[in-house]
């Protein structure tokens, strides 16, 4: 890619599922540290305009849960003096949002490792002003992670600056060169973990909150699981496996997220392996659902659907599918089957949500819940309900 691409601004749009506060109040969510003695790079995560967002979504789900990095705060002029949790999810988590980097760091008592780059514009690009802020950063000695689809490693400017101050650019949608690609070969059908896809009705609706919070309740249970990332921002919040699917030459999807399944089977040796889902089966513009049911081969799906979108996320004139419409795609298209859905609860009351899970599961003959507005217990028994076997048997052998 060209290092002077012409930039274009972030896009503003309304807050939407995952994104949006849950209608209940749980206990908030701490960026905490991996099982390593050495304490994870701290982080100032950079989302001007764009906090409970669906453009913020990684920052959004950094400051909800992250493993890789101890977040420290969040930039947003717009919410500035605020604490992300609360306006994230009504849910004071203690991550304050400042107005500028200036401000961040000058809250801490020394210089923070990283400075995130916590959006994902539907450009894929670094606007002017952001670009100045990322330079500020590496000035100040920081390290950059970026999940744009333009890499900054490659922009000459910014890798100069970055050499030149001996600080780091990780740019997680990179892929490796396709000579060390791996091709599907099927081996994934030897994974003796149950798979469970976590699929959508549009991009941007919550699948990767979903399958994190459905991944804590199984481990929390005793069922082994292991959740594999297939985007830039569960690759950010320290997923042990998996792939940014959208930067992937079409040929190598396939492989490559077989590979990922099949190495936290061998290495893990989980009861469960919960795949993140990106976009939508019947979203014209992404084909990344597709690789996801051909490369995992899901013993099951789980739908997350927002019952009150009208239009796909940034296709005015697109209409939402229905759940049912999706699941029949789904079930069509992949030997597998829908074992229930999840509900992105954008613009619904707590009457509304409650209305809804019960014509829905009415309607589809299926478990309804909603991750974040319904206990994490409810999302648990959708799973065990299809799969009772799993709290009979003994628990994983620790690896």
């Amino acid at each position: 890619m060209e290092a002077k691409s012409k930039t274009v601004a972030t896009i503003r749009r309304p807050v939407s599922g995952a994104q949006a506060p849950p209608m209940t109040r749980g206990e908030p969510t701490y960026a905490t540290s991996n099982s390593q003695v050495t304490a994870p790079p701290s982080a100032v995560v950079y989302c001007e305009g764009n906090f409970a967002q669906i453009d913020g979504k990684t920052a959004n789900g950094l400051v909800r849960h992250s493993q890789a990095y101890r977040i420290l705060s969040v930039i947003d002029s717009t919410y500035s003096g605020q604490d992300s949790g609360s306006v994230l999810d009504d849910a004071i988590n203690h991550i304050p949002v400042f107005g500028d980097l200036d401000a961040a760091v000058a809250h801490e008592a020394v210089i923070p490792d990283t400075l995130i780059y916590g959006m994902a514009p539907s450009t894929g690009r670094l606007s002017t002003a952001d670009r100045g802020v990322v330079l500020q950063a590496i000035e100040l000695g920081m390290n950059i992670v970026s999940g744009l689809h333009e890499y900054l490693s490659d922009d000459r400017e910014i890798a100069n600056a970055a050499s030149e101050q001996n600080v780091t650019i990780r740019d997680i949608r990179k892929p490796k060169p396709s000579k060390d690609m791996r091709l599907f070969d099927g081996s994934v059908a030897g994974v003796k973990a149950l798979r469970i896809a976590i699929l959508g009705t549009d991009c941007a609706i919550g699948k990767r909150t979903t399958a994190t919070v459905l991944a804590r309740a199984l481990n929390a249970k005793g069922i082994k699981t292991v959740l594999v990332g297939t985007g830039q921002t569960g690759l950010m919040q320290g997923a042990k496996y998996g792939i940014a699917m959208d930067a992937v030459p079409p040929q190598f999807c396939c492989g490559e997220l077989e590979g990922a399944i099949v190495a936290a089977s061998e290495a893990e040796q989980p009861d469960v392996i919960l795949i993140e889902g990106q976009g939508a089966l019947s979203h014209p513009a992404f084909c990344t659902s597709a690789f996801i049911l051909r490369g995992s081969q899901p013993d099951a799906v789980i739908l997350q659907h927002a019952p009150k979108r009208v239009h796909r996320c940034d296709f005015p004139n697109m209409r939402m599918p229905s759940s049912t419409s999706e699941i029949a795609l789904i079930e069509a298209f992949a030997d597998t089957k829908v074992i229930g859905v999840t509900l992105n609860h954008e613009g619904m009351s707590e009457a509304e949500i409650t209305d809804t899970i019960a014509a829905q599961s009415h309607k589809i003959g299926l478990p309804v819940t909603d991750a974040l507005a319904r206990p994490a217990e409810h999302l648990l028994a959708m799973v065990v309900a299809a799969y009772p076997g799993l709290t009979q048997r003994p628990p994983a052998a620790a690896v």
